[in-house]
């Protein structure tokens, strides 16, 4: 229910450099088989296989000569995600991440490959490297703290978020509006939500009510909270309230939570977008 009713924090893909069908279908593919002797695609045939195949070497010898070559490194790229070779994708990302580092996407991408092979220091390396250059880019935010939710440090991804929320409150105090603090916010919620630290969590959606009375995600997540807390008469009038509140793409999701007798524990509020 919480991935049909409430949708990723930033709402956009964390994958859109070549858009989303593409890189999702084969990040997403756990069918495809690897024996010593081939790998075997699932809807590939082998005339599109072999057209792939001698693509990317044709791509590696230009790459050879000039490694730097953006429009080679993109075109491997691109094939390796059509033969679902994740592990032959990290090497152009790599160096496009690293030739390019102001184009967020192959940092993204880069860590999401990682990550899929089963490499998590490298994948967090590379969220790092993003929020370096990007300070408080909420999917490498999250991706981090996804990465430390799933190996049983939320505390980690806690000071993650504290020491994010800091520098953006910083950062809205020089210019206002540099930051996004309701996201992160969001965010450090659903950590504290998923450790079941809940008066922490109420407390941080609270903070975050307070900064815009107009946006539903806070009142939602505080509600999922008070629901999941059993406090159902509280949770009620905020999920009316939050429904008033959202767009009317998310009224439906929403009235849906309100009537969940089994509500999720780690909650994760939508983008407006």
């Amino acid at each position: 229910m919480l991935v049909v009713a409430i949708t990723a924090l930033v709402g956009s893909s964390m994958i859109p450099v070549f858009g989303n069908a593409l890189m999702a279908k084969q990040l997403a593919n756990q069918s495809v088989q690897t024996t010593a002797a081939e790998t075997v695609t699932p809807g590939l045939t082998p005339g599109r296989r072999g057209e792939l195949e001698s693509q990317a070497r044709g791509y590696e010898l230009v790459l050879e000569r000039e490694p730097e070559n953006q429009t080679a490194l993109r075109g491997l790229l691109e094939v390796r995600l059509e033969l679902v070779d994740i592990p032959g994708a990290i090497a152009p990302l790599t160096k496009l991440a690293e030739l390019y580092p102001e184009e967020v996407n192959y940092g993204l991408l880069l860590a999401q490959a990682q990550e899929y092979i089963g490499d998590r220091q490298g994948a967090s390396n590379a969220y790092r490297q993003v929020l370096a250059a990007h300070p408080g880019q909420m999917n490498a935010l999250q991706g981090l703290v996804n990465l430390g939710l799933s190996a049983g440090d939320p505390q980690g991804a806690i000071e993650l978020l504290e020491d994010s929320l800091k520098q953006a409150t910083q950062a809205n105090q020089l210019q206002p509006g540099t930051a996004d603090t309701i996201s992160i916010e969001l965010l450090l919620g659903r950590v504290y939500a998923s450790d079941q630290r809940y008066p922490e969590a109420i407390a941080v959606y609270d903070q975050a009510i307070e900064e815009d009375r107009n946006d539903f995600r806070p009142v939602l997540a505080k509600a999922i909270v008070l629901q999941t807390q059993g406090k159902t008469d509280e949770a009620q009038l905020l999920f009316s309230q939050a429904a008033s509140l959202a767009p009317a793409q998310y009224q439906e999701q929403i009235n849906q939570l309100a009537a969940d007798d089994n509500p999720p524990t780690a909650v994760t509020a939508p983008s407006e977008q």
